[in-house]
């Protein structure tokens, strides 16, 4: 495992460089939905690490976020995410990552994600634990949801889909310290793992989004599901990660979140029909 190891650690500090070099200039975007976004450095870190990846393991199978990828019927697979907060990096705000996992027969057994802006580098093999620079992370100790740190964001058809997690955020922020929306998943996962954040919950991300962070989690002592706590995985529509001491009382929360849209729907389509 060493040898993967240390080479997804070599290419996420070399696309997370590229990145950081790159910050603050004026970048072609393009949309691909009305905020959803990709901006010509995400092309080209993403080229930089599928060519990294073809050269050192021609026969492995790669998943990417913006482009279709490959599909050899390797037993291994790359995830990746050249650039994790599209959105803040186009505006200048350093909150962002690469993200890069691998998979074996369906298996996630390495999880990277690389904070250029900080220099901070989480690594997570199965079974070996999580890391940041090298020193060992476990998940936060908080066991009260009032005295809890949270993450989440807002998928991108906020606008049109009703779906659209303000439902769980209000029902949420009433009964936690404080939520955080920084813009990128993957390092909320990340810092889960290191205990800065107590849990995270967001609907409808992609496998690139989560794939290294999940392992991250669970090898620093926490768990992930989906948000109501079902078994996570890739494709799972909903995630939900925590230290394991707050899980089951966001999961509460969560649900009493989804009751109260229903309800309001309900309502509602039956005031029209009245009407």
């Amino acid at each position: 495992m060493s040898n993967y190891r240390e080479f997804t650690i070599a290419i996420a500090r070399e696309a997370g460089t590229f990145l950081k070099e790159r910050l603050g200039e004026t970048l072609a975007v393009k949309y691909k939905g009305e905020i959803d976004i990709v901006t010509e450095v995400d092309r080209m870190s993403e080229e930089m690490l599928i060519s990294r990846i073809d050269k050192k393991f021609p026969h492995h199978d790669i998943l990417a976020e913006e482009s279709a990828g490959t599909d050899r019927g390797s037993e291994f697979r790359w995830i990746i995410d050249p650039l994790d907060g599209t959105t803040n990096y186009a505006h200048g705000y350093p909150v962002f990552c690469v993200s890069i996992a691998l998979e074996k027969e369906n298996e996630i057994i390495l999880g990277v994600i690389y904070n250029p802006v900080m220099e901070e580098m989480f690594v997570a093999e199965k079974g070996e634990g999580a890391f940041l620079n090298g020193e060992r992370i476990s998940v936060s100790d908080t066991t009260e949801l009032s005295r809890s740190l949270l993450a989440t964001g807002f998928p991108y058809d906020i606008r049109e889909n009703p779906d659209n997690n303000l439902n769980y955020f209000n029902e949420m922020a009433t009964k936690v310290m404080a939520i955080r929306r920084a813009g990128s998943a993957a390092l909320d996962l990340a810092y889960i793992a290191a205990g800065r954040f107590d849990g995270f919950w967001e609907l409808r991300l992609n496998p690139w989004d989560t794939a290294a962070g999940w392992l991250l989690v669970e090898e620093a002592g926490g768990l992930v599901t989906e948000i109501f706590g079902k078994d996570y995985c890739l494709k799972s529509p909903h995630i939900l990660a925590t230290n394991r001491k707050i899980h089951g009382k966001m999961i509460d929360v969560l649900r009493t979140g989804a009751e109260n849209v229903f309800f309001h729907r309900r309502h509602s389509t039956k005031d029209q029909t009245d009407r």
